[in-house]
């Protein structure tokens, strides 16, 4: 009976929790801002102090919440640990982080770009054409391209069939989502042609191509951050 109670209690802490999780990006409460008091909490979501300690909890170790003892509890990611591994959402000067990360890509990807060629199966080099051109018909039709975007540099760390490549995907992702939040289609050109070089490039097997495709690609998108850079005076 005592499992049966607590398994029920763990239960309700969960779906709680992603029912605080919800409150704090609709409502919304920003980084930095301080959700209601426990009483307050469990009033409105009709449930026990103990299942909004618990609630809490949970979203601490995700790295959501974080409790400062005589202060209150205080949002500090919108983005949870598996999401953003690194806490790279917390860094307020997006600019500087997005020129960091762009510094990180070019180590990694041009790499990961060039093992892509050499190990990509033929089902896999189909599913890269096919986002290619989903990005592609986003941009023409100007329509939000951003999470095409990242699946299509996502499936070349897949390609790569490294796992420890894997592992760094949400890295990827961060820097392909904070660079294109910043620029808003301003490269539609240069990013349609270089999508397509190095895809082409990895359908042939084209490991240097692959490699060279993505240097230009990734030159092209820092240019145009240093530019922007150097217009807001940064």
């Amino acid at each position: 009976m005592y499992q049966i109670e607590k398994m029920g209690r763990r239960q309700l802490g969960d779906r709680l929790e992603d029912e605080l999780m919800n409150y704090i990006l609709k409502a919304p409460v920003e980084v930095g801002e301080k959700i209601p008091n426990e009483f307050d909490l469990a009033q409105q979501f009709g449930v026990g102090r103990s299942t909004v300690r618990e609630a809490v909890k949970g979203l601490v170790t995700k790295g959501i919440l974080e409790v400062r003892r005589g202060a209150g509890t205080y949002v500090v990611s919108h983005h949870s640990v598996e999401e953003d591994p690194l806490g790279l959402s917390r860094l307020e000067d997006k600019y500087k982080l997005a020129l960091e990360l762009f510094e990180l890509r070019l180590m990694m990807e041009p790499e990961i770009a060039s093992l892509a060629a050499q190990k990509a199966g033929e089902e896999e080099k189909v599913r890269l054409e096919e986002l290619c051109r989903q990005v592609e018909e986003l941009y023409n039709r100007e329509e939000d391209h951003l999470a095409k975007d990242v699946e299509f540099h996502t499936h070349i760390a897949r390609c790569s069939q490294n796992r420890v490549v894997e592992m760094l995907i949400p890295l990827i992702n961060s820097a392909v989502t904070t660079f294109g939040s910043l620029t808003n289609r301003k490269l539609k050109q240069e990013t349609i042609e270089t999508h397509r070089n190095i895809t082409d490039s990895i359908f042939r097997g084209d490991s240097v191509g692959a490699k060279c495709a993505m240097i230009m690609h990734l030159t092209y998108n820092r240019r145009m951050l240093v530019k922007m850079m150097e217009e807001r005076g940064l």
